[in-house]
């Protein structure tokens, strides 16, 4: 597999103004240093919106235009492997719009099947992400993501969703990343997001200036910089961990594709 030269890495939502609140980050692999071009809004692509159909849409176009490139996401990419009936996650994926009808029926869906338990995968356990895939604070993100992003790829299979897919060298790898797990794997999580007046600026600075020594990576122009640490909700920094998460992911050829267990093959793998 040829190390692809375009990264990005994109802080998702389920809001249905997505296009205000995620945040996407271009770099592109200079050797071993991974340089961020840019940081913006999902509202600002081509053809996007404030809307979430709209900016979802554009988001998968994105995906499309870059086939040498590889995408971060931050959502769940499957759910508990006793809730899946499918023999395959390609299977479940193809059939999750007729067996979830919306985000709400999806999360009752899933807690009736698991006995009222927010049940984790096993990489949610192993790289200690925050929460279930459709836990209150994420099922949206998870059923926008899988429905409205993961599911037109497969469909026309312009993509390798990993650790689902065998990469392919003509086709854009999509992977599932977790900022705070990143952040945890590096015993630099703290809290930096505020949405509140209070704000402490330091806090995202600090981390950044870890990260850009841990990734490595650097900045082309410093205002992308300081406007990732200016934004107080942390969804710009979000993005541009997520870029460097899916960055060291590509270094190890081996690593890309984590031997199956079992589990990764239905549930799917968060890279950190």
């Amino acid at each position: 597999m040829k190390k692809p030269r375009m990264i990005f890495g994109i802080d998702f939502s389920g809001a249905q103004n997505a296009g205000n609140k995620i945040w996407i980050t271009k770099g592109f692999s200079d050797g071993e240093e991974l340089v961020i071009e840019d940081c913006i809004r999902a509202r600002d692509l081509l053809d996007s919106g404030k809307d979430i159909k709209v900016c979802l849409a554009a988001i998968v176009e994105l995906i499309k235009s870059n086939p040498n490139a590889v995408f971060g996401f931050d959502f769940p990419f499957g759910i508990l492997i006793s809730l899946v009936r499918e023999d395959s996650w390609e299977e479940w994926v193809l059939a999750f719009p007729s067996r979830f009808k919306g985000p709400d029926d999806f999360k009752k869906k899933c807690f009736f099947a698991s006995g009222d338990q927010e049940l984790k995968r096993r990489t949610d356990n192993e790289a200690h992400t925050p929460f279930s895939p459709y836990n209150l604070r994420l099922y949206k993100q998870t059923y926008y993501g899988i429905s409205k992003i993961l599911l037109p790829l497969v469909l026309d299979r312009i993509a390798c969703v990993l650790p689902f897919h065998t990469p392919v060298d003509s086709k854009p790898l999509i992977i599932e990343i977790c900022p705070a797990s990143t952040l945890k794997a590096y015993n630099l999580y703290e809290k930096y997001k505020f949405r509140s007046k209070e704000d402490r600026p330091e806090t995202r600075s600090k981390i950044l200036e870890e990260i850009e020594i841990l990734g490595p990576l650097k900045f082309s122009d410093p205002n992308t910089r300081q406007s990732v640490i200016a934004d107080r909700n942390g969804d710009a920094l979000d993005s541009v961990i997520a870029a460097m998460a899916s960055f060291n992911a590509t270094q190890n050829e081996y690593a890309i594709i984590p031997d199956d267990n079992g589990y990764w093959k239905i549930e799917g793998y968060v890279y950190v």
